[in-house]
Formats: structure tokens, C-alpha cells, sequence
């Protein structure tokens, strides 16, 4: 893995084997018969998205129409469920709960998010449920290569830009924490709705959890890692006051968000949308870049070590929050799980793809092991 000769074949995932001619035609038809007889509706698919998230399909299109004898553009950006032929991150897509996550932080908070239209629920247009929602313009910070590495808008900028993103940022989560009622309001995200057992929302996000590496492993194997992280995890359960539950963002990381002028005009990708500690977010936001940061130091980079600090984003979020924020540790390990089973997944679909060899090791597949290990040697794991 080198930093000069283009992506490692293992940071760059085919996410699809959909025909592209065949799902403009459809999408094309399904939105033309939405408008009025007469419209001049034409739609140009420009392209997936394939340099940052795992999980879902993403299509870009514009759309051209006639309302009322006025031409309009409308600029969006779809997302779909991806098949079961195409060895899908998740065990099920909710794709009706992230539609409605994204409407309800739209009129609750000021928290820049997308606005959702058209829902196409069934998967009668294109075999998998898809929603759209309007493009937003802007930069993201990018995964492949990972914008620690160099030679990106983000690691070129100077120290005040890149603060001032990572305030911005941290903003974010305590606009979306501040949310009152939240387990009431959110409450179709609670796990026990389909059967995860748990007295507190903590736990039974847990057992989601087990339940998610349990559907990982069938495919590709077990984990030792993710197996020593998961019997540590139900063994020190931390303990949690129900009314500081708050709704969490789930992949609370800077690749999924669009900047312009270093603050964020649109918060993406809420397929992990979830209930629970306020630190889950917080821990998420911080162990993204260690994970970015741990693969930069293997390979001698000099990475972003002054960057989404810990330290710095729990005192930016207390101070705009007024919360106390508990110890990350155990946060930390559960979310090093969750990227462990993502790899897994991902590395399985890989392998469907031909691009990867099917590993001795299953741990070999995971880019974030390095740090989940030692997280889990600090807590004595």
C-alpha cells in the first residue's frame, strides 16, 4: 500500500452490479410518470458515488421538466437499497426509518441535512426500495486516499480552516443531541423493535451489534478480534440514565459530510442512525481519524496528528452542549467493532467481486484492527 501509485485495490469497493443503461431507463420512467402528461421530462444519470461510504448505493441525476409552461432542473441524488446478490454491509435496510430520520432532523433542528423527496418504498422500480433527495454542492473530505494522507483540500489547509471544520463539525452533534423527546420522537430506531433485547437502549444496541457480526461471520468467518472485542463489550456494559439517551447519527464522521468554507451544508449517510449515549457520536467522530491516522503511521506518512484530537472535541462539544461526557474507552471498543464488521462485509463483497483473495486470516481484512487491538490491550481485554 503506497501513497503515490493511485488507491490500494482494497480501498477502492464495486458497490453494485446494477446495469447503468437499464436503471436510467427505469428511473426515468418511474419520474415521468409522477408529473403531468406533457411535461418534457429528460433525466441524465451522471454517475454513482464510489470514493467514500460502504453501505448503500448512491446515483446522481438531474431531471429536466415543464410545470406550467416553465422550464424547471431539478439536481438530486438517490439512494438505494443495495441488492442481496450484492453482499449488503447491513442485515436489513430500513430505508423508510433513515427517510424519516432525515425528514424530522430537517424541520427539528438547524442541522444542514438534505431535503428528502420522492420515496419509492417497494423495490417494484428498480428491485430494491430507493428515496430521492436534493444535491447539495461541495467538498468532502476524502476515504480513498484518506485525506490524512496529503495532497488533499483538507490536509493542505492551513491550522484555522481545519479548526474551524472540526468545530463545525462537533456542532453538528450537539444540534442533533439537543433534540428534545428524542426516544420518543425516533422511537422506530429502538433495536427492540425487532427483537434485541436489552434493559437499557445501550444494551440492546449491543445485542444488534452481535446479532450484525453474527450475519458478517456466516460469510466470511469468524473474527478473532471482533470475538475478543464483543465478549469485553457485554462484560462492562457502563451504565446509562435513560433520560440522556439522545438520537445519534450513527456514522458521525467528516467523509460523510459536504463542506463549503470549511462548515458542513450537508450531514449524509444515516443508514446507522441510532438511539443511545450522547458518546457514541462523540467516540465515532474521534475514532474515524484515529483509524486514518493509525493506517497513515504504518505506511511513515505524517498524517493530521493535531486533528479531531479527543481532547479537543469532548471540551468543544461540553462547552456547547453543557453535558458531561463520560469515559470513551468502552465507546471507543464498540465502535472498533462495528468498523471491524463493516470490513468484514465489505472484504466478503470484495471477494463476490473478484477483486480480493479470500484471506487465511479474516482479521487481515480489517484496515482498523492495528487500533482495535490496542484499544482493546489498554482495557485489558
Amino acid at each position: 500500500m503506497t501513497s503515490t501509485s493511485g488507491p490500494p485495490a482494497d480501498m477502492r469497493l464495486q458497490r453494485s452490479s446494477r446495469d447503468a443503461a437499464g436503471t436510467a431507463r427505469l428511473l426515468r420512467d418511474w419520474l415521468a410518470g409522477a408529473l403531468p402528461a406533457g411535461s418534457d421530462f429528460t433525466l441524465n444519470l451522471l454517475s454513482g458515488i464510489d470514493a467514500n461510504g460502504m453501505s448503500s448505493e448512491t446515483l446522481v441525476l438531474d431531471a429536466t421538466w415543464r410545470e406550467g409552461g416553465e422550464p424547471r432542473v431539478g439536481r438530486y441524488v438517490a439512494r438505494v437499497v443495495p441488492a442481496a446478490e450484492d453482499f449488503p454491509v447491513f442485515p436489513r435496510y430500513e430505508l423508510r426509518e433513515q427517510y424519516d430520520v432525515m425528514r424530522l432532523v430537517g424541520e427539528l433542528t438547524d442541522v444542514p441535512v438534505p431535503a428528502v423527496g420522492l420515496i419509492e418504498p417497494t423495490g417494484d422500480v428498480l428491485g430494491t426500495p430507493f428515496f430521492l433527495m436534493d444535491r447539495v454542492e461541495g467538498v468532502i473530505p476524502p476515504d480513498v486516499l484518506p485525506y490524512n494522507f496529503g495532497d488533499s483540500w483538507l490536509h493542505d489547509a492551513d491550522p484555522d480552516q481545519q479548526r474551524r471544520l472540526q468545530d463545525s463539525s462537533v456542532a453538528v452533534l450537539a444540534g442533533l443531541h439537543a433534540i428534545p423527546d428524542a426516544t420518543s420522537t425516533f422511537g422506530f430506531l429502538d433495536p427492540g423493535r425487532h427483537g434485541h433485547e436489552g434493559t437499557t437502549l445501550l444494551e440492546r444496541d449491543l445485542a444488534r451489534t452481535r446479532h450484525w457480526y453474527d450475519y458478517a461471520a456466516a460469510e466470511i468467518g469468524d473474527s478473532s478480534l471482533a470475538r475478543r472485542a464483543l465478549a469485553w463489550l457485554e462484560a462492562n456494559v457502563p451504565g446509562t440514565d435513560p433520560a440522556d439517551d439522545v438520537l445519534c447519527w450513527g456514522d458521525a464522521r467528516i467523509g460523510n459530510v459536504i463542506y463549503r468554507g470549511f462548515e458542513p451544508v450537508a450531514v449524509l449517510d444515516w443508514e446507522m442512525a441510532c438511539l443511545g449515549p450522547r458518546e457514541l457520536d462523540v467516540s465515532w467522530m474521534v475514532f474515524a481519524h484515529r483509524v486514518f491516522e493509525s493506517i497513515a503511521h504504518a505506511l511513515e506518512l505524517p498524517g493530521m496528528p493535531d486533528f479531531l484530537r479527543e481532547e479537543d472535541v469532548v471540551a468543544t462539544y461540553e462547552q456547547l452542549t453543557g453535558a458531561r461526557l463520560g469515559d470513551l474507552r468502552w465507546y471507543h471498543v464498540y465502535n472498533g467493532l462495528q468498523w471491524c464488521i463493516v470490513f468484514m462485509r465489505t472484504g466478503a463483497r470484495q471477494i463476490h467481486f473478484g477483486e480480493i483473495e479470500r484471506p487465511d486470516d479474516v482479521d487481515g481484512l480489517m484496515h482498523c484492527g492495528p487500533l482495535v487491538s490496542q484499544l482493546l490491550d489498554e482495557v485489558g481485554a
